[in-house]
């Protein structure tokens, strides 16, 4: 008898932290590539090697399992970000670094766009949980680009020049305007060339970079 054979009595004997992974890994594997609402708990159980026992120990309900998805996907998110950050002092240079880490995913094997995006088109209710979470995650990196584009501002880096910077208004407006530039690059990155769309991404944030860097013009 193998260890993967759903009639192994040791299955439920098992952990239960073991159990829990298996459940959350599974359901993460199979809302990405087909979406949630298609997805029953009795495909996630039998394909997690669970009973249906087993899943509500560990979660509430389906809801609470795609809510433990997007978390698990929102930490996953924050990591990457962070090494990228991580990875250069540059203001401009972080900025790029996250990019680039978008990029990465755009042109990984089987990527199906924003697992965020693709939730909310799910659960269109602004005050369902699932919702709510998917802003929640949005806001998260909204400010956290916006906060880089800042720094980006104030050292005028973004160009090279070395000049001064832009306002905070600016800044702003550059944060909303990378996140549109990714949340475009994901949605066409499952559906056209995966390098077109990475190559035009990462020219478009080039261009927030310059503008967040360009100095402010005197009043007249």
């Amino acid at each position: 008898m193998s260890p993967s054979d759903p009639s192994d009595p040791s299955a439920e004997a098992r952990p239960t932290s073991a159990a829990r992974a298996r459940l959350l890994g599974t359901a993460t594997k199979i809302f990405y590539a087909e979406g949630i609402h298609s997805v029953g708990i009795d495909r996630i159980t039998a394909e997690a090697q669970v009973t249906r026992a087993t899943l509500y120990r560990h979660f509430a309900g389906k809801e609470d399992l795609v809510l433990a998805y997007l978390d698990q996907a929102d930490q996953g998110i924050r990591g990457q970000v962070a090494a990228a950050v991580g990875s250069t002092p540059s203001a401009a240079g972080q900025v790029r670094a996250v990019a680039r880490s978008i990029v990465e995913g755009i042109r990984s094997p089987g990527f199906r766009g924003c697992a965020f995006l693709n939730a909310v088109a799910e659960y269109p209710d602004p005050a369902h949980p699932v919702h709510r979470a998917v802003l929640a995650h949005r806001q998260w990196f909204l400010d956290t680009v916006t906060e880089l584009l800042t720094r980006v501002a104030d050292s005028g880096s973004g160009s090279g020049s070395g000049s001064g910077s832009n306002s905070d208004v600016t800044a702003d407006a550059a944060g909303r305007h990378l996140v549109m530039l990714r949340d475009g690059a994901m949605a066409a990155g499952c559906l056209f060339d995966p390098e077109l769309v990475s190559e035009t991404f990462l020219h478009g944030v080039e261009g927030v970079l310059r503008e967040v860097s360009a100095p402010v013009p005197e009043a007249s």
